[in-house]
C-alpha cells in the first residue's frame, strides 16, 4: 500500500510540474465554459438594422422609438430607396430592414403592411430577428377601437429565399477547414524539422530566416490552393451552394486567406518545441475560437464586449464575411476588400514574427 501511494504521490508530482499539463487540466474547461456560456446563444442584441420610412408620421415614429427603445437593435442609417438598403446588405452594415408605408397612421385602410427584410445568409439569425421585430410591430397594432387600422408584417428573407441553412454553414465550414489544416500541416511539418534537428542545419546556412520561412510556407500554399478548389467544387455541385460573385474575386480573398493562415501556422511552429505541442496550439488555439468568434454560426454582436473585442484579431471572421458576401450576395471587390486588407496586414505581422523568432535562435 504505501509503494502504490508513493506511486500516486509520484504521479501528482510529474502532473503539477508540467505547467502545459495543468492548463489543459484547468485552464481549457474553464476557457471553454465561458466561451460556450457567453458565445452560444439565441438571444439578440444591437442587431444593426436599417429603416425606410415613407410615413413620417406620429405612428411611424412609435415604431422606431419601440425598435430602438427595445435594446435588441440599433439603427445603422435611414435610407431613402430600396438601392441604399440593398448597398447597406451586400456591404454587411446591417442584418435587416424595415420599409414604413406611407398610409401608416392613416386610418385610411384596414390593414397597413410594414415589410421586414433580412440577411438571408445567415437563416437561424434572421428568423429571429424577424419574429423580434414582428413582435414589436404588433404591439403598436393593437386596435384603439374597432375603426383603428390594424398593422399586417411581412417579411422576407434576401440572398436566401428558402432559408436553406446550408447556404450558411458550408461557407464557414470551408473558412473552418482552411484555416485548420493550413495552419496545422505547416506548424507541424516545421516542428518536426526542428525535433528532428534539420532546422538547425538551415539556421546555420547562409539562407536568410525569411527565405526558410517563405519556402516552407510555398508548397502548402499550392497544397493547400488545390484543396480549396476541390472543397468549392464540392460545394457548389453536391450542395448546391449559390455562386452569385466573381470566381476570380473569391479565388484571390482565398489566396489571401490560406497565406494568412499558413502564416500563423509557421508561427505556431516558431513557439512550439515538438510536434504535439504544434498540434495543440493548431487543435485547441484554432478550432473554438474560429468556430465561435467568427459569425460562423452565432453573431459576434450579441456578445459580451470583450469577446467581441477578442473576434477582432481571428482571421476566420474577416473570411467568413468575404466568402458569404462573394458566393450568396454577389459582393464586388469594394465590399470585400476591407477585410482582404486586414487579412493581408495579419499575415505580414505573423511572419515578421516568425521572422524574429529565427532570428533570435540564430
Amino acid at each position: 500500500m504505501k509503494s502504490f501511494l508513493a506511486f500516486i504521490r509520484k504521479e501528482f508530482h510529474h502532473i503539477f510540474r508540467d505547467k502545459r499539463t495543468l492548463v489543459v487540466l484547468f485552464g481549457m474547461p474553464i476557457a471553454q465554459l465561458f466561451l460556450f456560456g457567453y458565445a452560444i446563444t439565441t438571444e439578440i442584441k444591437n442587431a444593426s438594422i436599417a429603416i425606410l420610412d415613407h410615413a413620417h408620421n406620429t405612428k411611424s415614429i412609435e415604431l422606431v422609438n419601440d425598435i430602438i427603445s427595445s435594446g435588441y437593435f440599433s439603427i445603422e442609417e435611414e435610407v431613402q430607396t430600396y438601392q441604399e438598403i440593398d448597398d447597406a446588405f451586400r456591404r454587411g452594415k446591417i442584418k435587416a430592414a424595415i420599409v414604413i408605408p406611407s398610409s401608416i397612421g392613416s386610418g385610411q385602410m384596414p390593414s397597413e403592411r410594414i415589410q421586414i427584410l433580412a440577411d438571408g445568409t445567415d437563416p437561424n439569425f434572421a428568423a429571429i430577428i424577424v419574429a423580434y421585430l414582428s413582435s414589436i410591430a404588433s404591439r403598436i397594432s393593437m386596435p384603439l377601437s374597432p375603426q383603428t387600422a390594424l398593422i399586417d408584417v411581412e417579411h422576407r428573407m434576401w440572398y436566401n429565399l428558402n432559408q436553406r441553412s446550408v447556404n450558411m454553414f458550408v461557407p464557414g465550414v470551408i473558412t473552418f477547414i482552411m484555416l485548420l489544416v493550413s495552419a496545422m500541416l505547416t506548424s507541424i511539418s516545421i516542428t518536426r524539422e526542428k525535433e528532428m534537428g534539420n532546422m538547425e542545419v538551415l539556421l546555420v546556412s547562409p539562407l536568410k530566416p525569411i527565405i526558410i520561412v517563405l519556402g516552407k510556407v510555398i508548397p502548402y500554399l499550392m497544397l493547400s490552393m488545390v484543396n480549396v478548389t476541390s472543397v468549392l467544387t464540392f460545394a457548389l455541385l453536391v450542395f448546391d451552394v449559390p455562386m452569385q460573385g466573381s470566381f476570380v474575386l473569391l479565388a484571390l480573398a482565398t489566396l489571401t486567406f490560406v497565406v494568412c493562415a499558413l502564416s500563423l501556422g509557421v508561427l505556431i511552429s516558431s513557439i512550439a518545441k515538438t510536434q504535439q505541442v504544434a498540434l495543440m496550439m493548431s487543435l485547441m488555439g484554432l478550432m473554438l475560437p474560429t468556430i465561435l468568434l467568427s459569425n460562423f454560426i452565432f453573431p459576434v454582436t450579441s456578445m459580451p464586449l470583450l469577446l467581441q473585442w477578442i473576434s477582432i484579431i481571428i482571421p476566420a471572421k474577416y473570411f467568413v464575411s468575404t466568402i458569404r458576401g462573394i458566393m450568396l450576395k454577389g459582393a464586388g471587390i469594394d465590399v470585400v476588400l476591407s477585410d482582404m486588407l486586414i487579412l493581408t496586414g495579419m499575415t505580414v505581422v505573423f511572419i515578421i514574427i516568425s521572422v524574429k523568432k529565427f532570428k533570435i535562435r540564430l
